[in-house]
């Protein structure tokens, strides 16, 4: 028999995210980049302030007072990154990450704006109180309206469509990808539904922006890490996510 996950939301961490430790307040926007190479473009863009490490990662602060944090791969450890900057004063989070098209009308290089997430992964649970049937977890609609309405205005195109997250990256089957498809899942990611869940639980505004980065549409796999529509399309999100961020920073 195994804990009632979800059953106890309404009861106090032993450990809080921070630990022991005093942190000096990072301000309230914050944009979390799951992987390296992106962390370093952001990093390329902008005049750091201040820097260090942050877990098995890195922090830094902008000029204009927005921080970035990563990289991070999977629930358990971007939650872990989320509540810290929770901790530190976020109250507006912009997810960065890629993912894997699931459906043919999805092509290597597109954008994805997640407007929810199919959970298959172990986190969520813990945050929300998740249907048994099929756990759904939501990005915060108000930033996510905003972000889909900058990406519009600049000429980016990004649709808004349901993901499916997962444990597993090496057990997407194809059974499991004709299921979740079948729900309404157009991507696959590894993070999405537990930061969801957890945002949604810390009461902060989070939402995320995806690129495509290989397809499993088709009986074969197709990576697209290499290819040049790929690799121009997630410089552009960069910029794109950073600059959104710094002007949330100035409507403050």
């Amino acid at each position: 028999m195994s804990y009632p996950t979800g059953s106890d939301l309404n009861s106090k961490s032993l450990v809080p995210p921070l630990g022991a430790r005093q942190a000096p307040d990072i301000g309230p926007v914050a944009v979390l980049v799951s992987t390296e190479p992106d962390v370093r473009t952001m990093g390329s863009l902008v005049e750091k302030v201040r820097q260090g490490p942050f877990f098995m990662g890195r922090l830094f602060k902008t000029e204009k007072g927005v921080t970035i944090a990563g990289p991070y791969i999977g629930a358990p450890y971007a939650v872990m990154l989320l509540e810290s900057l929770v901790a530190k004063g976020a109250r507006q989070i912009i997810v960065l990450g890629w993912c894997g098209a699931l459906t043919r009308d999805l092509a290597i290089g597109d954008l994805i704006l997640p407007d929810r997430a199919i959970c298959d992964e172990g986190t969520s649970g813990n945050y929300q109180a998740l249907d048994p049937d099929l756990g759904i977890t939501f990005p915060d609609r108000t930033l996510s309206e905003k972000l889909a309405g900058y990406l519009s205005v600049n000429a980016m195109e990004a649709g808004q469509r349901p993901v499916w997250t997962t444990d597993a990256i090496y057990r997407e089957t194809p059974e499991k990808v004709a299921w979740f498809t079948k729900r309404g899942a157009a991507a696959v990611d590894m993070e999405c539904s537990a930061l969801f869940a957890a945002a949604r639980y810390r009461k902060v505004r989070l939402t995320s922006l995806l690129v495509v980065s290989d397809s499993l549409a088709s009986k074969d796999w197709d990576p697209g890490f290499r290819k040049k529509r790929f690799k121009e399309a997630r410089k552009q999100a960069c910029k794109a996510v950073l600059s959104f961020a710094h002007g949330l920073g100035e409507d403050r």
